[in-house]
């Protein structure tokens, strides 16, 4: 018939006397120039680094393609013009074969990646293509010579189509293997091992808890290699969820400890101080025997573009949702940021830590955040007196402010209830600060300043803040003041401060170098039926730190530090002590 190729001739033929043949050659046929028009396109194309791979302004999600148009001429597409590269390659499967779509404002967005939905909508129009051809066709001859041009197509393009054999069956293969070796389709696994060094030099002539005299260097100073592991589960459902379940194990008990073994009914008997303790170490003997436990259980979910929450099942402290404003340092008690508790973040974030309970986090603008937060550390314990609500339980709400990327300034406010002899700046065995600042019942020695059975409902107000005067060079520091009710007593005022300098990718990429310089909280007074109490040692517990992190490679940095503890249990009569710290982490 006038007007039909020889293809058309050829496909008719086979399909009157070899139906299913000619199916199939049919459909070789057409695919065969079909992948011509897609050689030459490659053939012609620049350079993968030379393309400009953009998405329109206009452009619409990529799985929309109900919206997309067929079309029967190039000329339709506005974007596409005769002077393109790929212009004869388009014409041919837009006009010869109708098997390109373009979308409903008529481009046809050549720059942009195809999706697997607009690969199936362009397959789609071949195939309705192919089904023309075949009701179409009759029983009219076809020559040799189609025969041998059928022929020269499968054998120009065989090369091609075993190399592409070849790498699917590669990827069937590797597929097939991390199907069969994968960890979880849903969870991601972290983790992060500390190997420490850590030594205390001084601290011959103090007074410990109870103000008792004690020396260091008889019982407790010792060098000791310490180690601690946490394995992080970090597992999402929807890809704006995130459900934490933190495994840690380790050995790390403080070096300030009587002999080195803490315990018993009250740990903090069995310590020189409670001050310059390492972010990864433990009083509670319970946990310092590299026993599997697990130290956080979290699940946060993003409630809009501006609303998130997390919810706490164990473990949990209000610096885990709450921004801290110290960047560089804190790395919630990691073996990545300061090497001291202390220099991690203001200590009232840790009131009424390790428990349960849900953390919010508002945007307000780009300016403006709020933190909202309610925590137990009872809430797994029925009875009277505990639980979520009627046992200990600590509520932040914070404001954060930052007008300019390089600055910010938070505003903090936390609000606690604990029972007698459990108020702490950390939870069990991971507190901070000095023995009376945590208002330990018996730390005042034989003068007490409070009855041992007294609860204490607080208010903490604290003010932090971040400068960064250059990309190498942070400012930043806080200050806080706890005021608390010894409920049927009195009142007492903890102070705490510090001034940090950092040094981000000091000597290299990755390395942080910092100088920490504050007071850990320290009880500065005692008020009850109306006159002040005498507080025997009352001296900022100053804490010095200075500490430099080498970077030497991803997942592996190694962090020389001291920290010098000149006024140890707020007495500056005490000799002065120092703590070295060698501090190795694995991260992956």
């Amino acid at each position: 018939m006038p007007g039909l190729s020889l293809q058309h001739s050829l496909q008719r033929y086979l399909l009157s006397h070899f139906p299913k043949l000619g199916v199939v050659l049919l459909t070789a046929t057409m695919m065969g120039e079909i992948a011509s028009s897609m050689a030459a396109i490659a053939q012609d194309a620049p350079p993968l680094n030379a393309m400009e791979v953009s998405k329109p302004e206009n452009s619409e999600p990529e799985n929309a393609v109900s919206g997309m148009d067929q079309v029967t001429s190039v000329s339709q597409l506005t974007d596409v013009k005769p002077t393109d590269w790929a212009f004869q390659a388009l014409q041919s499967l837009v006009e010869r074969y109708g098997c390109i779509v373009g979308y409903p404002d008529r481009t046809f967005r050549g720059n942009r990646a195809l999706s697997r939905y607009e690969f199936a909508a362009g397959l789609n129009a071949c195939m309705d293509r192919v089904s023309e051809l075949l009701t179409a066709a009759t029983a009219d001859l076809v020559r040799k010579e189609d025969l041998a041009q059928i022929q020269r197509l499968q054998e120009e393009f065989a090369a091609e189509l075993a190399v592409l054999r070849g790498r699917i069956d590669t990827l069937d293969v590797r597929t097939a293997t991390l199907e069969n070796q994968q960890f979880s389709t849903t969870t991601k696994l972290a983790g992060e091992v500390i190997f420490a060094r850590s030594d205390s030099l001084g601290g011959e002539d103090i007074t410990g808890f109870g103000r008792i005299p004690a020396n260091i260097q008889d019982r407790g100073s010792q060098a000791v290699f310490q180690n601690r592991v946490r394995l992080n589960f970090l597992t999402s459902f929807t890809g704006k969820d995130l459900l934490l379940t933190r495994l840690e194990a380790g050995n790390a008990i403080p070096n300030l400890a009587s002999g080195g073994v803490t315990g018993g009914t009250n740990s903090a008997y069995l310590l020189f101080s409670n001050e310059g303790r390492l972010a990864y170490d433990n009083s509670n003997v319970a946990e310092t025997t590299n026993s599997v436990r697990v130290s956080l259980l979290s699940y946060g979910f993003a409630i809009s573009d501006w609303a998130a929450v997390t919810v706490f099942g164990a473990g949990g402290s209000h610096f885990n949702y709450a921004d801290t404003v110290n960047p560089y340092l804190d790395d919630q008690d990691g073996g990545s940021g300061a090497v001291s508790r202390f220099g991690q973040h203001n200590p009232i974030y840790r009131i009424g830590g390790n428990g349960a309970g849900v953390g919010i986090n508002l945007k307000l603008s780009d300016a403006f955040r709020i933190d909202l937060g309610y925590l137990s550390n009872t809430a797994s314990l029925p009875g009277i007196d505990s639980g979520l609500f009627n046992g200990n339980y600590s509520a932040l709400a914070q404001l954060v402010v930052q007008p300019f990327n390089r600055f910010k300034l938070g505003f903090t406010y936390v609000h606690a209830y604990n029972d007698a002899g459990e108020f702490r700046y950390g939870g069990p065995g991971t507190a901070t600060g000095t023995f009376l600042g945590n208002l330990l019942p018996g730390s005042q020695g034989f003068a007490p300043l409070f009855p041992p059975s007294t609860p204490i409902a607080s208010n903490s107000y604290g003010v932090e803040a971040s400068f960064t005067i250059s990309r190498g060079f942070v400012i930043g520091g806080w200050a806080g003041l706890t005021k608390a009710r010894l409920i049927g007593f009195g009142d007492a005022d903890i102070w705490n401060y510090a001034g940090i300098l950092t040094f981000p990718d000091l000597f290299g990429k990755g390395g942080l170098g910092a100088i920490i310089v504050g007071s850990e909280p320290t009880l500065k007074g005692v008020a009850s039926g109306g006159r002040q109490r005498s507080v025997p040692d009352r001296d900022d517990a100053l804490h010095i730190e200075a500490m430099y992190k080498f970077q030497l490679f991803p997942g592996l940095s190694f962090t020389p530090a001291l920290i010098w503890l000149p006024a140890l249990n707020q007495n500056r009569d005490n000799d002065d002590v120092f703590i070295g710290v060698l501090r190795t982490t694995y991260s992956f």
